[in-house]
This record gives C-alpha cells, sequence and structure tokens, in this order.
C-alpha cells in the first residue's frame, strides 16, 4: 500500500496534491482571523491558479481583500512558489439531515396477496423479502 501511495503512478501523484492542499489550507487558516478560519477551503490547483471555497458570500468578500497578502503567504511554503493567484469560490455547506422517515400504509386485503403470491415464488430471497413486506400490513385485532 505504501508503495501505491508513494509511487510515481496516478495515485501517488493524487496523494502528493492533496498533502499539498491540505498543507496550504493549514497554513492558510493559520493567517485567517478566527471568525474566518472555519470557513476557508482550499479546492484545488489549476493553471496556477488555487481555488479557495468559502460557504458563504460574506466570507468570499473579505477574502478578495485578503487575496495580496495570502499570496504572499502562499508563496512562503515549498512547493507553492509558482501559484498566481486564486479562483474564489462559494459553496454552501448544508448540513446534512436524516432523510424523513416515510411511514406507509399495507392494508390486510394487500399483505393477503402478497403472501400468496410469496408462497408461489420459488426463490428463497424473494419470498423472504415478501413474506417480511406482507408482515407489515394493518392486522385487525380480532377477539
Amino acid at each position: 500500500m505504501s508503495r501505491l501511495l508513494e509511487g510515481r503512478g496516478e495515485l501517488g501523484s493524487l496523494m502528493r496534491m492533496a498533502t499539498l492542499i491540505e498543507r496550504a489550507q493549514r497554513h492558510l487558516r493559520e493567517h485567517l482571523p478566527e471568525e474566518m478560519r472555519e470557513h476557508l477551503f482550499v479546492g484545488g490547483y489549476h493553471q496556477g491558479r488555487l481555488a479557495l471555497i468559502t460557504d458563504r458570500a460574506v466570507w468570499l468578500t473579505r477574502l478578495r481583500y485578503e487575496q495580496p497578502r495570502l499570496l504572499q503567504l502562499l508563496h512562503q511554503l515549498p512547493g507553492f512558489e509558482s501559484v498566481t493567484g486564486f479562483s474564489l469560490k462559494v459553496r454552501p455547506v448544508r448540513p446534512t439531515r436524516p432523510p424523513l422517515r416515510q411511514v406507509r400504509h399495507l392494508p390486510e386485503r394487500a399483505a393477503d396477496e402478497i403472501s400468496s403470491c410469496a408462497a408461489d415464488v420459488e426463490d428463497p430471497g424473494l419470498k423472504r423479502a415478501l413474506e417480511r413486506l406482507a408482515s407489515h400490513a394493518e392486522r385487525e385485532e380480532q377477539p
């Protein structure tokens, strides 16, 4: 695994680029005002420009003013001397929300039909799935 990640192939160069990007992000964040640090992400490098991503337009505006200073800071890092500028982008980070639980009702008559289908099926996986589905029916309480 180490040979693959540190080798000369595509995966090795990809890992080296990811390491460089992470180093640039850490370095730039260290030199930003405290309230801005968690809003800056380095997205990649293309044609001499480093992509800086932020989650809100207000931070993008502040980054625009900080560009000359940030470029100077970046040139202090080995491997980043050739960066000529930044591409600034806003990409809102959406909080992950669990999907809404969809409650569906299966009438007893439909469950009976599914059960009868399951009885005629030879495939064991499909048979179990149909039986499990039929088990979710709303059964009326019998006295």
